[in-house]
């Protein structure tokens, strides 16, 4: 019987010319990789004009899942979009952030994930999707309320040691939600502070977060 449940994609990879391994966050399953043809699925609902939109970078998606008892790849059938996303998907700096947060959830979270971190993880992409006003800081705030969905409330005093002279900015970032993403920063702490959220997240995780697409939001922010 296949299994009905929904994932957020994270990475993909392409396999030979026809297969697509795809690494998702799923509520049941937690952290898991699947495949797929590369062109859709099969038992797909929605026409091929729209399939590859389905893997781009924290896409939402229902799915049901195929067993493979020789293969820890589980088959992917019957995938439709759960939101349409529009305000990540035509918005460029929004779609950079997005790309960012994808790649810290598909370096960071490894098998066994916390309970309720889908949930979040959710809800933060809906988040960002329907941001009205400015959202240059929503990455920061991010790192912090993903540090605490992975089990390590971040306090003042646990920061310290990474925040350097950001000290005062990440407690801005630390209080109320509206504030923390109005707190003014320039360019240029904001990329300082990433970095040094991130350091860390990698100090409790015990294995380093090489996050490419920081470098992506330096050049937009």
């Amino acid at each position: 019987m296949p299994l009905s449940t929904r994932i957020i994609v994270l990475n993909t990879t392409k396999v030979g010319d026809k297969s697509l391994v795809i690494h998702a966050l799923s509520r049941e399953l937690g952290r898991r990789s699947f495949i797929t043809s590369a062109g859709g699925t099969s038992g797909a609902r929605r026409g091929g004009s729209g399939r590859m939109a389905w893997w781009q970078p924290l896409s939402v998606l229902d799915v049901e899942v195929i067993e493979n008892p020789k293969s820890e790849l589980w088959r992917l059938h019957g995938v439709s979009a759960v939101y349409p996303l529009t305000g990540l998907r035509g918005d460029v700096g929004r779609s950079a952030v997005c790309m960012f947060m994808a790649e810290v959830l598909y370096r960071a979270v490894r098998e066994g994930a916390e309970p309720g971190l889908y949930d979040w993880c959710e809800k933060s992409i809906l988040t960002l999707d329907a941001l009205s006003g400015s959202y240059s800081n929503y990455h920061l705030r991010w790192l912090l309320e993903l540090a605490s969905a992975m089990g390590f409330t971040p306090s003042l005093e646990d920061l310290a040691p990474f925040a350097e002279e950001h000290l005062r900015e990440m407690s801005g970032l630390l209080g109320p939600y509206e504030g923390a993403l109005l707190l003014p920063l320039t360019g240029k702490a904001r990329g300082e502070i990433a970095g040094a959220l991130l350091d860390y997240l990698s100090a409790h995780l015990e294995y380093r977060l090489n996050i490419r697409s920081l470098a992506v939001l330096g050049e937009l922010f």
